[in-house]
């Protein structure tokens, strides 16, 4: 049986922002979501795994190194440690991460890339710094600086706090 295709679809724009912050974010964030995911395939990484793999390896976490503390590493990542785990899971069964006790402090666990997981995590970079920097060309000069720093006003500790805060 064919799939059939209701007919509102083709009338219908795939892009509609809204006024609306949120909406316009979430659809943005799908759209660059997609970019990132397509472009790092060919290092067998997810964007949502660069972004963790990335950061235990600029926290220490390279082959040898003592790794962050998964406590730190959520804190970093600004997620709880329940979808840190989550996120870890792949990563340690397709053998990109090991999470080991540390042996100072047998209560904490920390994250340390592989020499597998290194190897995937720098061919994750040369692959995301080209669409990164393609995507400097395509917003043009100055505007990517300007997102990011938008992003990260939104993303800072209190920020939620001062839109929730009673006007006097």
């Amino acid at each position: 049986m064919a799939k059939t295709t209701p007919e509102d679809v083709e009338s219908t724009e795939a892009y509609d922002p809204l006024n609306c912050t949120h909406t316009a974010l979430r659809v943005a964030s799908r759209q660059l979501t997609q970019l990132y995911d397509d472009a790092l395939a060919a290092s067998g990484l997810t964007s949502g795994q660069a972004l963790v793999v990335a950061r235990i390896d600029e926290m220490g976490g390279a082959p040898g190194g003592t790794g962050p503390s998964l406590q730190a590493l959520a804190k970093r990542l600004s997620i709880q440690i329940s979808a840190l785990t989550h996120a870890l899971r792949p990563l340690v069964r397709d053998g990109l991460v090991e999470v080991v006790v540390d042996e100072n402090d047998r209560r904490v666990k920390r994250a340390v890339l592989t020499a597998q997981g290194l190897k995937q995590t720098q061919q994750m970079y040369v692959l995301w710094r080209a669409l990164n920097e393609r995507i400097d060309v395509v917003l043009g000069e100055g505007t990517t600086e300007q997102l990011r720093g938008l992003a990260n006003l939104v993303a800072a500790p209190g920020f939620a706090d001062k839109v929730l805060a009673r006007p006097e």
